[in-house]
C-alpha cells in the first residue's frame, strides 16, 4: 500500500480507509487522504497530534465513545501524567487537553439512550432496580456488569446488528457529519476503532458499492493492529463482565451485517433512508469519496 504520510505510531489501529480498500481491491476506486479510522487518539504524542493537523490536514474527529469511556480515559491519562518519572516534552505539552487543538470534534455516543434501552429491556425488575441504584451512587462499571450477560448472549455480530437497528439516531448524526464537505478530511474512532467504528465504516463502504470481501478485510485488519494491547483490553472489558470474545474481531461480521441490511431494509440505501439520512446526503458522500464520480 503506497502512502506519502507516515502513520501516527501512537494512535492504535489507524489507517486511511480509501487507501486500504484500494490496496486490497487492486483499484483506485476510492479517494485517499479523506476518511481515516482508528482507536482513541487521546494518548497520541505531541508530534503525532501536530502531524494530524499539519500533515494530514485533519479537520474533524468523530468520537463514538460513551460517557463512561471518556471518564475512564481522562482518569487514566491523569494517572499516567502523575506517574511519569521522566517527561520528554514540556509540562505544558504533556498536560495539554485530550482534544487536539485545531480539529473540530463531534462527540456522538453510538451506544446512547436507544442502545441502553434495548439492553435494559432484557433485564428482570430486580436487575433493573439494582442497575439504577448502582448508577445513582456512581458505580458505573458495576452497573454495566448487570448488562453484560445480554451482550454476551448476542455476541459481537448480534450486538452489531442490534446496534444498527436501534442506533439510527446516532447513525444519522454520523452521516450528517460525513455529508458536510467542510468536515473533511476526518477520522472516526471509538476506544479500539474496531466495533462501533467498524460498523459505521462498513455502512460508508457499502454505500460506496465496495464489495463485502473488501469491507471484511478492512474490519478484520483491526485484529493484528490491536494485538499489542490485547491483554490490556481483556483486563478492561473483564471489569464490566465481558469475556475476551469482545477483544476479538469476528470473521463473519461484515457478511452478517450486509446480510442483515439486505434482508431487513433492502440494502444499505434503505437502511440509511429509514435512519433519516437524506438522498442528498448519500449522494454527496459518494461524490466526496468515490474517485470516479464528478
Amino acid at each position: 500500500m503506497t502512502t506519502t504520510l507516515q502513520p501516527p505510531k501512537s494512535i492504535p489501529n489507524f489507517r486511511d480507509v480509501g487507501a486500504f480498500i484500494n490496496h486490497v481491491t487492486g483499484t483506485k476506486r476510492l479517494k485517499t487522504g479523506l476518511l481515516y479510522r482508528g482507536a482513541r487518539p487521546d494518548e497520541a504524542t505531541v508530534l503525532d497530534r501536530d502531524n494530524l493537523v499539519k500533515e494530514y490536514g485533519m479537520k474533524s474527529i468523530i468520537d463514538l465513545r460513551t460517557k463512561t469511556e471518556h471518564i475512564e480515559q481522562a482518569q487514566k491519562r491523569d494517572a499516567h501524567i502523575k506517574a511519569s518519572a521522566a517527561v520528554p516534552q514540556s509540562n505544558e505539552a504533556i498536560a495539554g487537553p485530550l482534544k487536539i487543538p485545531g480539529i473540530n470534534y463531534y462527540d456522538i455516543n453510538f451506544n446512547g439512550s436507544a442502545f441502553s434501552r434495548m439492553l435494559i429491556s432484557k433485564l428482570s425488575w430486580i436487575e433493573f432496580f439494582r442497575l439504577i441504584g448502582l448508577m445513582a451512587i456512581g458505580r458505573r462499571l458495576d452497573a454495566i456488569k448487570i448488562l453484560a450477560p445480554s451482550m454476551e448472549a448476542m455476541g459481537l455480530v448480534g450486538l452489531g446488528t442490534n446496534s444498527l437497528d436501534v442506533c439510527t439516531k446516532e447513525v444519522k448524526e454520523v452521516f450528517d457529519v460525513y455529508g458536510d464537505e467542510k468536515n473533511w478530511p476526518l477520522m472516526i474512532h471509538c476506544t479500539q476503532g474496531k466495533d462501533r467504528t467498524g460498523l459505521t465504516v462498513m455502512l460508508v463502504l457499502f454505500l460506496l458499492g465496495v464489495d463485502v470481501d473488501a469491507a471484511e478485510q478492512d474490519y478484520l485488519r483491526s485484529g493484528p493492529e490491536l494485538e499489542s494491547e490485547r491483554e490490556e483490553r481483556i483486563q478492561e472489558i473483564s471489569k464490566i463482565g465481558l469475556s475476551e470474545t469482545f477483544a476479538n474481531v469476528d470473521p463473519d461480521m461484515a457478511s452478517k451485517v450486509h446480510e442483515h441490511l439486505e434482508s431487513k431494509y433492502g440494502g444499505v440505501e434503505g437502511y440509511l433512508a429509514q435512519a433519516g439520512v437524506t438522498e442528498e446526503t448519500r449522494t454527496g458522500i459518494r461524490k466526496l469519496l468515490l474517485a470516479d464520480v464528478n
